[in-house]
């Protein structure tokens, strides 16, 4: 009995021990944090990088950036962009990086408009980076080194669900990293049936709409409220705004192609990005062929009750504060040195993604 009475002790201390430089410190209890940050060494951000000045149509899958195989450790996760960047090697190829280094790679890439980019990564990075350390996982670990050992926090960026998956995903194909193939055919059907064999925004509404659909049939725990409620929406125009070869520029996305993309994390052969910035162009049109507006189901299928307290799309400001307020906050509710620092640090990045839209800065965590 006293051997079982030391094990929490055993296994906090291991956790401790075996705590990634990249994982979040996102609703870790401040016993936890006590132990963790003093193993973790403190990098000072760098700034968010600025617009790119060459946003023409070029090779992107080139001599300097050809695609490789997964090693045993590298990490990928939801995003098939991400993914495809890492493979590529406009990312760390193992899957983990500054937020400055995905904002340069979204942008030399896939050609994203520079403060979308902004918006988004920091977005990632405040849930689920590591503010101490300034690095952000893609994923989750790949399945060629089994099962990831226990954590106390979300070792994977962009895999908290609600906020950048979730509920009613149809891009990623997936649980939320591993491909799907049953899901992949429903985008070639939807393509075939309403795209003319190309995934395209006629496509992409219809697709959101089945999706939304069978999820408020299906799962009695259905939640479609802000932040998710943008990225839903977000997520079925990327693909033809940043997978569509930028020669051609049609906005029609070969089904091949997004098989590349989807499947294996792969350019097509001479791919070139889009020609001129590109950023969430075509969520109106998604939206208004369908108009659903927040909410979920109240514990049981078919039962979608709207939520007033959920920002919408002409709420974008409110879409900001609630971010601030209620995500960040409640995940970090009461951050003192460094980490609070760090994290009013990054929350300026984060608004230099929407500085000039309007909305005023909040400071949850007041002024340094």
């Amino acid at each position: 009995m006293k051997h079982l009475a030391l094990l929490p002790t055993l296994v906090f201390a291991a956790r401790v021990v075996a705590f990634p430089t990249y994982a979040s410190l996102a609703g870790i209890s401040q016993r936890e944090l006590d132990a963790i940050l003093p193993t973790l060494e403190l990098r000072e951000p760098g700034l968010p990088p600025g617009p790119l000045e060459d946003t023409s149509a070029k090779l992107v899958n080139d001599e300097a950036h050809p695609w490789q195989p997964l090693r045993p450790d590298d990490i990928r996760g939801p995003c098939p962009g991400l993914n495809t960047l890492a493979s590529h090697g406009y990312l760390p190829r193992n899957g983990v990086a500054t937020p400055a280094q995905i904002i340069n790679a979204v942008q030399e890439g896939f050609n994203m408009e520079n403060t979308l980019a902004i918006f988004v990564t920091y977005a990632a990075h405040l849930v689920d980076g590591n503010l101490i350390t300034d690095l952000l996982s893609i994923g989750h670990k790949t399945p060629l080194t089994g099962p990831d050992p226990p954590a106390p926090a979300t070792v994977g960026g962009l895999n908290t669900h609600a906020v950048f998956e979730g509920d009613a995903s149809d891009d990623f194909f997936g649980n939320n990293h591993d491909f799907n193939e049953t899901l992949f055919e429903q985008f070639v059907d939807f393509s075939n049936r309403y795209g003319g064999g190309k995934y395209n925004l006629t496509v992409a509404a219809e697709l959101r709409f089945k999706r939304i659909q069978d999820s408020i049939a299906t799962n009695p725990q259905f939640s479609l409220v802000s932040p998710r409620y943008y990225t839903a929406y977000a997520e079925s125009v990327f693909p033809v705004n940043f997978f569509v070869d930028g020669r051609n520029n049609d906005s029609q996305l070969d089904l091949d192609a997004a098989r590349e993309f989807f499947q294996f994390s792969r350019m097509p052969e001479g791919f070139f990005r889009p020609n001129g910035t590109r950023g969430a162009e075509g969520m109106d049109q998604i939206f208004l062929a369908h108009p659903i507006q927040p909410g979920g189901n109240a514990g049981e299928a078919n039962s979608y009750t709207l939520d007033p307290t959920s920002a919408d799309f002409s709420t974008f400001c409110l879409l900001y504060e609630n971010f601030v307020n209620i995500t960040i906050k409640g995940l970090y509710p009461n951050p003192t040195g460094d980490l609070r620092k760090a994290l009013n640090r990054n929350l300026d990045f984060f608004f230099q993604g929407i500085d000039g839209s309007g909305c005023a800065q909040v400071f949850p965590y007041g002024q340094d």
